[in-house]
């Protein structure tokens, strides 16, 4: 399908293109590749804080309303892009659907985009959601004992900076368990991953080039663990790891030596690779049915998590 669309002239590759363009073509495809579930029981559009004093927009989801005298889980979702394209609307159905399969509710954040924020502000971003789920979350029904962080692609990134930074921030709820969809991983792309996929396969390597290009100050981040999370030193004693891998990504080795680190520091990892998908296949409902195979294989492992979380608080 992208091939066709590139070779006829009605796709045009990211590189090619404004942010802004790119971001209004991300939005577009959406809808034509994923299911999108009818609408929750509770949807709700939410502000947030942020440190420099700005609002970022958020959206709630839930089968029924949370209420302060039963709060319900949380998954705090941060959705891929590149740090550069991206949106609570291309993410809605996925976010729909990992709610109904889950139980519980989903955080959908719109932290700020590259180039016009660069890093690391989609990373605090996503530090001060989790933290607003921890001081206001009880008031609007949500349990910050049961916290989840999650994200896929470059959301996927924020979601694994985001378990590192909880261990050690005392102002932060502590995730139960962090769910890692073909997350970008590393501080430099020569893997061999990259190599065999880096062209052909959906998720080209120049548009990974490009994404940086946008998302970063300098080079000197690229060795960051809030922009590459393998570069941090200490993986123990993190929120024990669910990792969703495609086959055929670039990305996929990174994944792999993630968990086999997550592992190795002695943190619970579920590490699924689904053979034959490419990047981006948890929003393509529409294409293949392993991804809705997969996002109810992850909405399993959020109830599970928050199961043994809620008996332990009890």
């Amino acid at each position: 399908m992208v091939q066709a669309g590139t070779e006829s002239g009605a796709r045009i590759p990211f590189p090619q293109l404004t942010a802004a363009q790119a971001r209004a073509d991300f939005d577009a495809s959406s809808p034509l590749l994923d299911v999108d579930p009818p609408a929750l029981g509770y949807e709700r559009h939410l502000s947030l804080p942020t440190r420099d004093g700005a609002m970022i927009e958020a959206r709630l989801y839930a089968r029924d309303a949370p209420s302060a005298r039963n709060p319900v889980p949380i998954l705090l979702y941060m959705h891929g892009g590149g740090f550069v394209v991206g949106s609570l609307d291309s993410h809605q159905p996925l976010c729909r659907g990992l709610a109904e399969d889950s139980g519980a509710a989903v955080l959908s954040i719109g932290y700020r985009l590259a180039p016009e924020h660069k890093f690391p502000t989609a990373f605090e971003d996503a530090v001060d959601a989790l933290a607003w789920i921890g001081r206001e979350g009880r008031a609007i029904g949500l349990d910050p004992r049961r916290v989840a962080v999650g994200g896929d692609s470059a959301g996927g990134t924020l979601a694994a900076a985001l378990a590192i930074e909880a261990k050690t921030n005392a102002s932060l709820p502590q995730p139960v368990l962090q769910v890692l969809a073909y997350p970008g991983l590393s501080s430099r792309q020569t893997s061999a991953s990259y190599e065999r996929y880096g062209t052909g396969h959906l998720l080209e390597r120049s548009t990974v080039d490009w994404f940086f290009r946008q998302y970063l100050r300098g080079d000197a981040d690229r060795d960051d663990w809030r922009f590459a999370p393998l570069a941090a030193d200490d993986l123990s004693g993190l929120a024990p790891a669910f990792i969703v891998l495609a086959e055929f990504d670039p990305l996929v080795d990174e994944g792999r030596d993630y968990a086999a680190r997550l592992s190795a520091a002695g943190v619970p990892v579920d590490l699924q690779v689904y053979p034959g998908m490419i990047h981006e296949f948890l929003r393509m409902g529409n294409v293949v049915a392993d991804a809705l195979q997969a996002r109810a294989a992850i909405g399993l492992a959020l109830a599970k998590a928050f199961l043994a979380a809620g008996e332990k608080a009890a």
